[in-house]
């Protein structure tokens, strides 16, 4: 059984594609979520392994959501996602505890790199 999946971004399409390289590579997707408020409910819900993060979602966003979770739980594993020339925020976002980042549009192979590295 491969590690338990929270996808979170507001854009399904990007949801769609990431948990479709996962899921060809044993993962499961436990929930999805389309703003950062979502995730945090849906994070306190499931606790999955492991959360990959938008960052630059409605209502809350994916760094606000990350800070939130590891006031929750100290070890979460969270990986941000964001567009090309965020550099900024990806800094911020390493910063407020996630593990990891990976740029969109995804490339299977480091979608996969960097879940199994967070993962440990």
């Amino acid at each position: 059984m491969g590690a338990r999946i929270l996808v979170v971004d507001d854009a399904a399409f990007m949801r769609m594609m990431i948990k479709d390289i996962l899921s060809k590579n044993g993962f499961e997707i436990v929930g999805e979520a389309e703003n950062g408020q979502k995730a945090l409910e849906k994070w306190q819900e499931l606790r999955p392994d492991l959360t990959t993060m938008d960052i630059t979602m409605p209502e809350m966003d994916g760094i606000s959501a990350v800070k939130e979770i590891k006031k929750i739980d100290a070890n979460a594993k969270v990986i941000m996602c964001s567009a090309m020339g965020q550099q900024a925020m990806v800094i911020e976002a390493i910063q407020s505890g996630a593990r990891d980042f990976i740029v969109k549009p995804f490339q299977p192979d480091r979608v996969i790199e960097a879940v199994r590295k967070a993962l440990g």
